[in-house]
């Protein structure tokens, strides 16, 4: 069973109120998406506040607004950011995203979402847990034309989404106004296949796509490659 809380170097995150715990692809794309120069940011279905507590800290002059469709994560995502250092510039909307459009548009200058990516699968019985993991509340076509409204002029969009997604989101990418300029791909452990596809977006045109890959462990269980300490150990206590 996971803890209550989930202590990192500058934050603590309690996560008794939500079904989804603290993860690695949450950390993930909190270390990796690129908001340099942005203003204000906004996270997509935050859950806990995660990726919006490790934008506050990144990013000290960014505004960063957490929205999330789920009431009991708003509040767990609200008590973590008012027990955070950075309190002043997290606030959590409790909205799904098609409704949080209609009245934000162009505003952000960078949107990030760890979101959901399950489709016709199983479900756990447990709600909280299947709207966080399944599609049917948050298509990718709807992430793509609501971030699209959402974001201004120059603005960029980081998601985090199994490999396997890959292809689609970017056939679904074609119809907004976003070029991939940035993906990381994940392996486990360097002996396992890519299981995790991270792409960063910008409306700006882009003449070549940084490609890189990235393992978590080499080859034995809790051994991190020198790569995933360097990109995560501003949070995590370990490294």
């Amino acid at each position: 069973m996971a803890n209550n809380y989930f202590k990192f170097k500058q934050f603590t995150v309690n996560q008794d109120k939500t079904a989804m715990k603290v993860g690695t692809d949450g950390v993930l794309l909190g270390a990796w998406a690129d908001c340099n120069g942005a203003r204000k940011i906004l996270d997509i279905g935050t859950g806990t506040g995660l990726i919006a507590l490790m934008m506050a800290q990144r990013y000290p002059d960014a505004e960063i607004i957490a929205i999330d469709i789920d009431e009991s994560a708003c509040d767990q995502a609200r008590e973590n950011f008012l027990a955070s250092p950075w309190s002043d510039r997290l606030t959590v909307v409790h909205s799904s995203l098609q409704n949080f459009v209609k009245s934000n548009a162009g505003e952000f200058d960078h949107i990030i979402s760890n979101p959901p990516y399950f489709q016709n699968s199983l479900r756990s019985g447990d709600k909280s847990r299947d709207l966080a993991r399944h599609t049917d509340s948050l298509s990718f076509e709807e992430l793509f034309y609501c971030s699209n409204n959402l974001s201004s002029t120059r603005a960029s969009l980081s998601i985090i989404i199994p490999y396997a997604a890959e292809i689609n989101v970017m056939t679904i990418k074609n119809n907004s106004s976003y070029n991939l300029f940035r993906k990381l791909h994940v392996q486990g452990d360097i002996n396992k296949q890519v299981v995790r596809s991270l792409l960063e977006f910008t409306k700006e045109n882009v003449a070549n796509c940084k490609e890189e890959l990235l393992y978590i462990e080499k080859g034995k269980r809790h051994a991190y490659s020198e790569e995933y300490k360097a990109l995560t150990s501003d949070f995590y206590l370990a490294f």
